[in-house]
Formats: C-alpha cells, structure tokens, sequence
C-alpha cells in the first residue's frame, strides 16, 4: 500500500466507492496510469489529479489499454460532471464540464454514481 493511496467515498450515501485507489498526482504516475494492465483486483481504482479544472487536461487515452475502465470526471469541489465507459485503445475520453480529477474503477461501479453525485477522497489511514 502506498501512502498516497486512497478510499473514495461517496457522499450522498456514505458508502465506500472506490475501496483504494492509487493517486497519480505526478507527471509519470499519470502516464502511467492503467496502460499495459489486463484486469484490475477487486476494489481498485486510481485517481488522476490535475493542478486545476479543465476539460483537455481531464482527457483520459486508453491506447495499450487491455480493459474496459470506468471513467468518473469529478470538479475540484468532489461533484461528479461526467462518466463514461471507456473501451480498450481508443484515442480520447473527455469530460463534458471542466473536471481536477478523474477516477478510473471496475466499469461496473458506473451504475453507482451520477452526475452531481459528490467524491470525497480520503487517505486509508484517516478515518472515513
């Protein structure tokens, strides 16, 4: 476990949506993001982490991406403005709203959130 890690929760409900996520909030760590990988373990996810909102700079690639991810634009104040479904080796997603971070999880979880939901991002170590 890395010490950036961390638990997403979804606040409307209280209940955990992403059970650890890796927080990529570095240049290499971004690049890197799901690329090579053939399957993600249960409850894992990552959290892409943009110096400030926008929408190119939310834009996820999924070349050498072997799986399907699901994909979750939220804002800097955690409001999700967009989702999709993002298939293997297609050139762009992006947000429709203007997003910080972006969540990539089990395309499943999808059914979970909606737009203007709220994410809070918390360290595994603090309590929820």
């Amino acid at each position: 476990m890395n010490k950036k890690d961390r638990q997403i929760i979804h606040q409307e409900s209280g209940q955990v949506f992403v059970e650890r996520a890796r927080w990529c909030d570095g240049f290499f760590s971004k690049m890197r993001g799901f690329t090579f990988r053939r399957r993600l373990e249960p409850g894992e996810g990552l959290v892409l982490v943009e110096n400030s909102e926008g929408k190119v700079s939310a834009g996820v690639t999924m070349l050498f991406c072997f799986m399907d991810l699901g994909v979750v634009w939220v804002n800097a104040e955690g409001r999700v403005v967009d989702t999709a479904l993002a298939k293997p080796w297609r050139l762009s997603y992006m947000p429709k709203a203007p997003a910080q971070y972006v969540v990539e999880t089990d395309p499943s979880l999808l059914e979970l959130i909606a737009e203007g939901d709220y994410l809070r991002f918390t360290r595994l170590s603090e309590p929820n």
